[in-house]
């Protein structure tokens, strides 16, 4: 189907769905480099004006990428919920919108949204994205509530949860054990403590699962440990009795990107059922983590969409979420800027892609969290990084990612540093998870109110962390 809208005395003309969404997207690099971007504003505008007019339930028979050719379009469509979508199918993209806003003004905000997260599609959400500005995003995600639990409870209302990240460039113990008492002093990890390991070796992962798990017992954290290496080597180290308790895996948007990653969604089904099956967590049984980012598709060469058409990057990014939801996840983050800036070019592109990733996310029932970050070569720093953090606490985000000093000397990429997130939690009144809020409080680290108090870790009960014993 072809659409037309005139601007100005100037009719524009979009072929299909896929080129209309691409068109209507706010600007970013990743789309122009996949030649799918408008070419002005007045183009952006035109496209933005008919897909606020489209009802909500052409998304269900006109597909962005094919059916027959992809596992993920086929899960979105055969998982659908019908029922919970008829109470807002009569609605237009612009229609959903306008519900969307009132409802988050209004009472049982959370419980309404919630109602209806399994009859909307990634597609739907996207679309509903890209005719709303930061605060719209913000303000609706505010509203809307989801929480996974493991050990430690994420998403809960009023909290923003942190995943330590102690990477090292060569695994070396004493340095993972430095940055982690680093963190733990600042009251970060009770998302998870996760590592990004030097290598995918089975061996040095075990070893590094043994490590945190040891920090855990010893002193009685409740806390979460994940080493982010490739699923099928975590289902190996659960078979020969390894301590792990979250499943790690990068996703995508379509089905020959996840192929890219080296998984199939029968795999990682699998792999969340192998999880399960350890039964460590007290609190819950979410066991996945799952990272996703804008331009992975592209980055794969698995793009293209019906009429071998490229699709934008923040719908493919959104068709991810669809993966995650049906794997009932602990955690799930955007690592919005950490791809480069062929695909996010500036700090404006960064903030606005953080805060659609969250809201998408949310939107379809993933307790989301993000890695606000850049890399040195794209036209971002620290101040856009703060402001980020900061709209992301206000729009109720369930975690962020924090490195020793935001500077990842593993990963070679600036994320936040464990003082970010004191600043976030006192600047808007967050808490840290209750379990972990808890143990912090047990241990002087942390008072009535939440705070993490400072502390001289001479004076820690955590010293022997600190000595490497």
């Amino acid at each position: 189907m072809n659409y037309r809208q005139q601007v100005s005395g100037h009719t524009y003309q979009f072929d299909g769905l896929v080129d209309l969404m691409a068109k209507a997207s706010p600007p970013r690099s990743g789309d122009e480099l996949a030649g799918c971007a408008a070419q002005s504003d007045a183009e952006r505008a035109a496209a933005a004006w008919i897909l606020a007019d489209l009802p909500l339930s052409l998304f269900l028979d006109e597909m962005v990428v094919p059916y027959e050719t992809d596992d993920v379009t086929r899960l979105i469509v055969d998982t659908h919920d019908r029922d919970a979508f008829s109470s807002i199918s009569h609605l237009t993209v612009g229609g959903f919108r306008d519900w969307l806003l009132d409802t988050a003004s209004g009472p049982r905000s959370a419980e309404r949204i919630a109602a209806v997260a399994s009859g909307l599609t990634p597609e739907m959400v996207a679309a509903v994205s890209k005719i709303m500005r930061n605060q719209d995003l913000i303000s609706v995600a505010a509203a809307t509530t989801v929480s996974a639990g493991f050990r430690t409870s994420i998403g809960v209302p009023g909290t923003l949860a942190t995943r330590l990240q102690p990477n090292h460039p060569t695994d070396d113990p004493r340095g993972i054990a430095a940055a982690t008492l680093d963190g733990l002093l600042m009251g970060c990890g009770d998302a998870v403590i996760g590592i990004n390991p030097a290598t995918d070796s089975p061996r040095a992962t075990s070893d590094l699962l043994h490590l945190l798990d040891e920090i855990r017992q010893r002193f009685d954290i409740p806390m979460q440990s994940c080493v982010l290496t490739h699923v099928t080597t975590t289902m190996e180290l659960i078979e020969r009795g390894a301590p792990v308790d979250l499943v790690f895996q990068s996703i995508a948007g379509t089905q020959g990107a996840n192929a890219s990653f080296g998984v199939t969604l029968p795999m990682l089904r699998e792999a969340n059922e192998a999880g399960r099956a350890l039964g460590r967590g007290t609190v819950g049984d979410n066991v996945m983590y799952l990272e996703t980012g804008q331009g992975s598709a592209l980055s794969a060469g698995a793009h293209l969409g019906t009429g071998g058409r490229p699709v934008d990057q923040q719908t493919l990014e959104t068709r991810a979420y669809a993966v995650a939801r049906a794997l009932d996840p602990l955690l799930v983050n955007t690592v919005v800027g950490f791809i480069g800036p062929e695909y996010l070019y500036d700090g404006k592109q960064i903030v606005r892609a953080g805060l659609e990733d969250h809201f998408c996310g949310k939107l379809l029932g993933l307790p989301m969290g993000v890695d606000v970050c850049y890399t040195n070569h794209a036209e971002a720093d620290q101040d856009d990084m703060d402001t980020l953090l900061t709209l992301l606490g206000v729009a109720g985000a369930a975690f962020v990612i924090t490195v020793p000093g935001a500077d990842d000397v593993m990963l070679g990429y600036q994320s936040l540093s464990f003082h970010d997130a004191l600043y976030v939690r006192k600047a808007l009144n967050l808490r840290p998870a209750p379990e972990f809020e808890a143990w912090l409080a047990r241990l002087g680290m942390a008072d009535g109110d939440g705070r993490v108090l400072p502390v001289d870790p001479a004076g820690s009960p955590l010293l022997a962390l600190a000595a490497g014993e």
